[in-house]
């Protein structure tokens, strides 16, 4: 449409440029003639004033200025090139402007923090039927309070909410608080973001220390597997003159290490021998802690539970008085006990794919339970008299850890059934 009136005033304009240089010839023309009109009035021969009458006569009937229209060719009427936004003005008339959202405000006393999940819910400050869902957005973070705007991480999106509350499942609380904000929506434009809210997400966030692991073990921060050829690269003679026609695991006289510094602790020689074990990179020095284990399929033998950091490089868990664990035995003959202080107590039940551990410190307790059953498996009771570490120990196969857990509900009903039955039929070893 532009194009077409672009070229609609440029031929409108040539054509009146066009007239405008005839009439101006024209008028250069009807001067000349006055003029000679003019100088024949003065003529006083009767003869050559009737010659110049008759050339006069003969000049003003060929004259163009007197066939030209001085009517303009065109016209600066444009209707033909009009467009009619008739029905987009009725269009437009008919619209109906939503007015903007406001606000959501989140009630931070009916949020739950529960099993690693969070339930955020919110209210209106008005009734607005108009709106059509909600935009909750959150994101990790260790610092309480308001959210800050540097050294954070970028906000997580959950669109088309359409209730005022909604649950964030299956997280892993590895930070220690987490930051919520909400916003509604109607089907033109979003709101504002209310006020955010802090909420705690406490958890114990540990991983294995590969730096204090058996050579045989090979150790990355959730994950460890038996190796039977780790640690051959850098050990040289391990028969020697008094090995000598021996076979099978070196004893700790006879095993020879030159390529690697003493055994110190906080080195791949914390443990050694036939104590194929690694602990975890925390201490336990107070409150109620859990976490979980997964053994490979295929696992031959494992232990699994805490001990005190003095536990000696060639000890095994269970096998003396500062280890508290559960130890599961494929191999030859499948067991599946409880051992503490060179003591075992055979555990009568199936061993569950996925294993919790509770540690409540202050309380001297340590459970065991089937991850998805909930069953408890054991509980240790004795009172904890130095500092603990997650320990695990695994033969011919591997385990895969999980962090980052709250303490389950669960464990709420179950310490009070322990405690009406006075840990009668809770499967105790008292610990030193």
């Amino acid at each position: 449409m532009t194009n077409r009136i672009k070229q609609e005033q440029a031929h409108k304009t040539q054509e009146l440029q066009n007239q405008l240089t005839q009439c101006t010839s024209a008028l250069e023309d009807a001067e000349e003639l006055l003029e000679f009109s003019t100088r024949a009035l003065s003529i006083k021969n009767p003869e050559e004033f009737s010659k110049a009458a008759r050339q006069i006569k003969d000049s003003v009937t060929m004259a163009p200025a007197f066939r030209l229209c001085l009517k303009p060719k065109v016209s600066d009427n444009m209707t033909h090139l009009m467009v009619d936004f008739s029905q987009e003005k009725k269009m437009l008339q008919a619209l109906k402007f939503l007015p903007v959202p406001k606000a959501p405000e989140i009630d931070s006393d009916k949020c739950l923090v529960a099993d690693n999940c969070i339930t955020v819910k919110w209210k209106t400050p008005e009734e607005d039927s108009k709106i059509d869902h909600y935009i909750l957005e959150y994101r990790k973070t260790n610092f309480e309070g308001l959210p800050r705007v540097k050294d954070e991480r970028c906000w997580e999106v959950v669109d088309n909410i359409k209730d005022t509350e909604y649950t964030l499942t299956g997280l892993k609380f590895d930070s220690k608080y987490m930051n919520f904000r909400v916003r509604a929506c109607n089907k033109a434009v979003a709101g504002d973001f209310s006020d955010p809210v802090t909420l705690e997400t406490k958890a114990l966030v540990f991983s294995f220390d590969g730096t204090s692991s058996h050579l045989n073990l090979k150790v990355e921060d959730s994950w460890i597997e038996w190796d039977s050829t780790g640690g051959k690269g850098q050990e040289t003679k391990v028969k020697g003159k008094e090995n000598k026609g021996r076979s099978g695991t070196p004893s700790p006289k006879r095993t020879s290490v030159v390529s690697r510094p003493p055994s110190v602790k906080g080195t791949r020689d914390r443990f050694t021998g036939e104590a194929y074990t690694v602990l975890g990179d925390v201490v336990i020095e107070s409150g109620q802690h859990y976490w979980e284990i997964k053994a490979q399929k295929d696992c031959k033998s494992y232990s699994i539970g805490v001990a005190y950091r003095s536990l000696g490089k060639f000890d095994q868990l269970g096998k003396n008085n500062i280890s508290w664990c559960i130890h599961v035995n494929n191999w030859l003959q499948a067991t599946f006990s409880a051992k503490h202080n060179n003591k075992a107590k055979p555990l009568e039940m199936p061993v569950p794919d996925r294993i919790g551990i509770y540690c409540d410190f202050d309380g001297g307790q340590l459970s065991f339970f089937n991850s998805d059953s909930k069953q408890l498996l054991h509980t240790f009771k004795t009172k904890f008299t130095q500092p603990l570490v997650p320990a695990f120990m695994v033969w011919c196969g591997g385990l895969t850890l999980y962090t980052g857990l709250q303490q389950p509900s669960f464990l709420t009903s179950l310490e009070k059934n322990d405690s009406e039955m006075n840990g009668s039929s809770s499967g105790i070893i008292n610990g030193d």
